[in-house]
C-alpha cells in the first residue's frame, strides 16, 4: 500500500531545493499561504546557487507551489520557471 505521508509545513523549513536538472537552487525559508491552500515557497538563495550565478543580487525568491514537482528529504522544482516581468505601468509607479 502506497500512502502519502503527511508532514507539517514547518518540517520543510531548511530543506534544500534543487531544480529537476540537478542544480542547487536554495533552501526553504518560509511558505506563502492563500485562503485555502499553499501558494508558494520562500526560498533563500545561497552563493553557490545556480540562480545566484545568474542574478548576483538575489537573496530570496517565491517559487509558485505549482512549480514544485516533489517534496521529501529535498524539494524538487521545475527548471522551467517563468519569472514575471514588471509591466511598464508598474515601473512608472515605482519611480514616482
Amino acid at each position: 500500500m502506497n500512502e502519502m505521508e503527511e508532514r507539517s509545513i514547518t518540517q520543510t523549513y531548511g530543506k534544500t531545493v534543487y531544480t529537476d536538472e540537478g542544480f542547487l537552487f536554495g533552501r526553504v525559508q518560509d511558505v506563502v499561504l492563500g485562503k485555502y491552500a499553499l501558494q508558494g515557497w520562500v526560498v533563500g538563495i545561497p552563493p553557490e546557487s545556480v540562480l545566484k550565478k545568474a542574478v548576483p543580487t538575489v537573496k530570496a525568491v517565491v517559487v509558485p507551489h505549482k512549480a514544485v514537482k516533489a517534496a521529501g528529504d529535498i524539494i524538487l522544482i521545475s527548471s522551467k520557471l517563468e519569472v514575471p516581468q514588471p509591466s511598464s505601468g508598474e515601473k512608472e509607479s515605482e519611480a514616482k
